[in-house]
């Protein structure tokens, strides 16, 4: 998601069920109000401040001599940097959203080790700021009156996009 850019889309990938003979995914279009719009910046800074923080540690940690620090050890230090002062903004934005961007930064990591990938490098404002909604219940599309609900921000307006 950009900043300079009005459309955010959306991938809802319904679960799997027995009566399903395939999954579908849906793309849709969506057109946030300016307020929601605004949350989901922020709800992106909070995901890339996250990674940032988890890679200057992990940095630091390895010119220290000491071992990479595994996703459940860094994810515990999330709860009390939403304690710390100058910080407790992060409490505003979902978990699971913080979570998934220590979870991208261990992918990263193993991507690099496993010399698939460069060294990880920090994120920059305006740079494919994004974050994600992991659980699908979360998400409840209302296709008939072209909504999407999307936890913490509300109902937004968009369509779905038909490829």
């Amino acid at each position: 998601m950009s900043s300079s850019s009005n459309i955010i889309v959306i991938i809802h990938r319904p679960a799997y069920d027995e009566y399903m003979k395939r999954r579908q995914a849906f793309k849709f279009e969506l057109m946030p109000t300016g307020t929601q719009k605004r949350q989901m910046l922020r709800f992106a800074g909070s995901c890339r401040f996250v990674y940032n923080k988890a890679l200057a540690i992990q940095k630091d940690n390895y010119n220290a001599g000491n071992k990479f620090i595994g996703y459940v050890s860094m994810a515990a230090n999330l709860t009390s940097w939403k304690r710390e002062d100058g910080m407790v903004w992060l409490k505003d934005a979902p978990s699971q959203a913080l979570q998934h961007a220590l979870n991208d930064l261990e992918k990263a990591y193993k991507n690099f080790f496993a010399k698939r990938s460069e060294f990880p490098r920090f994120k920059r404002k305006g740079s494919c700021d994004s974050f994600r909604y992991p659980e699908p219940k979360q998400i409840k599309l209302d296709q008939g009156n072209n909504r999407l609900f999307l936890p913490l921000i509300g109902l937004a307006h968009g369509h779905v996009v038909v490829q």
